[in-house]
């Protein structure tokens, strides 16, 4: 993301600023703890020219969530395409997650708060329909990949691209944990190669 300048910018720039503003913090520390005085301080405006575009911070989190759902799925779906086998377009998949994790470590934080929510907001709906709509386009690869022979006929679609968001999660709660981001790349590799064995028809 761009430095932020929100002092001069027009209002769909000043909310796009933060959101920047919410994922950096939330690289720093735990989501629930941020407030709006620290995203108006971090932005230089004042609680009342941010209230001006996010009445809450539940609003706020609401406009990460759809950034987060358009960015990552417009990412993954490219990936998908710009490789010729079903489980090329599966590791660039893989790979474009872990990159956007790497350049935002704000927002699977904030996602996994989201949906330990016990109370369905906004927020969580578009977190849930990120995930539905993720693993559909995993399902699209792998049905792909059974039909034209590199992906085994005896592979359960839908356990298939559980596994493979199980195993992204998995490792980002790795890096969350020792306070590493780029632990997530190093592993990133090796990791779908094993995920690859087991969906790849034998030869």
């Amino acid at each position: 993301m761009p430095s932020i300048r929100p002092t001069s910018l027009p209002a769909e720039e000043r909310r796009a600023a933060a959101v920047e503003a919410m994922v950096q913090l939330a690289a720093r520390q735990n989501p629930v703890e941020i407030s709006t005085t620290a995203i108006a301080r971090h932005m230089g405006l004042t609680q009342g020219a941010l209230f001006k575009h996010f009445p809450t911070k539940d609003a706020l989190i609401e406009a990460v969530m759809d950034w987060v759902a358009t960015r990552l799925i417009e990412r993954v779906d490219q990936a998908a395409q710009s490789k010729p086998t079903s489980i090329g377009s599966l590791e660039a998949m893989f790979m474009a997650h872990v990159g956007f994790v790497t350049e935002h470590p704000g927002v699977p934080r904030i996602l996994f708060g989201e949906l330990q929510r016990a109370e369905m907001t906004a927020a969580k709906r578009l977190a849930q329909h990120l995930l539905q709509r993720y693993g559909e386009l995993l399902g699209q690869v792998i049905e792909g990949g059974k039909r034209r022979g590199d992906i085994s006929p005896d592979v359960a679609t839908e356990a298939a691209a559980t596994m493979f968001i199980g195993t992204l999660q998995g490792l980002v709660m790795q890096s969350l944990l020792v306070g590493d981001v780029t632990l997530i790349r190093k592993r990133a590799g090796p990791v779908f190669t094993l995920y690859a064995r087991a969906i790849e028809v034998r030869t």
